[in-house]
């Protein structure tokens, strides 16, 4: 795959955790690729929900199956801007994709290769290429930014509550 490409692809996912930051999650976003195509995109809404499994990647996986008629979803290239966690590259690997590209890795819960690698396990039946890294800065920053937003307001809040 052309890296350009891969880039053009985490800009979309990059899109979508702006949709998440801007209601207050988590600023995770993904998208699901077919033949050059987006068939999916997920972002993520656990706390708006109050669904565990409102992760992005869930999301844009039950998205794609639905709409290509299959939970088989060989040919795919998932594109989200945060290394996945064990629920999520669990769903990777269940659901066939060919291919995961992420942003940031995630040193507390990432497992496409930070923590453990589920994605390339060879007891699976199933195995994902995996490149990492991409747009790693500017999807790094979306959380840095996140967090640090949130440590303000609830300073703020604090700060608020004793006057």
């Amino acid at each position: 795959m052309n890296v350009l490409r891969d880039q053009d692809y985490m800009e979309l996912a990059i899109a979508e955790a702006k949709k998440a930051a801007a209601i207050r999650e988590v600023p995770i976003g993904a998208v699901i690729i077919k033949d050059g195509a987006l068939i999916a995109c997920g972002y993520n809404r656990r706390e708006t929900m109050q669904q565990p499994l409102a992760h992005a990647e869930l999301l844009a996986i039950h998205q794609a199956s639905r709409k290509l008629g299959t939970w088989r979803l060989s040919g795919c290239t998932l594109y989200v801007t945060l290394e996945p966690c064990p629920m999520c590259a669990g769903a990777i690997v269940q659901s066939r994709i060919d291919r995961l590209v992420y942003g940031a890795s995630d040193p507390k819960a990432g497992c496409a290769g930070t923590l453990m690698d589920l994605l390339r396990e060879p007891r699976f039946n199933h195995r994902a290429e995996v490149v990492a890294g991409v747009l790693e800065e500017e999807c790094a920053q979306l959380l840095t930014n996140f967090f640090a937003n949130l440590r303000l307001r609830k300073k703020n809040a604090l700060k608020n509550n004793q006057d």
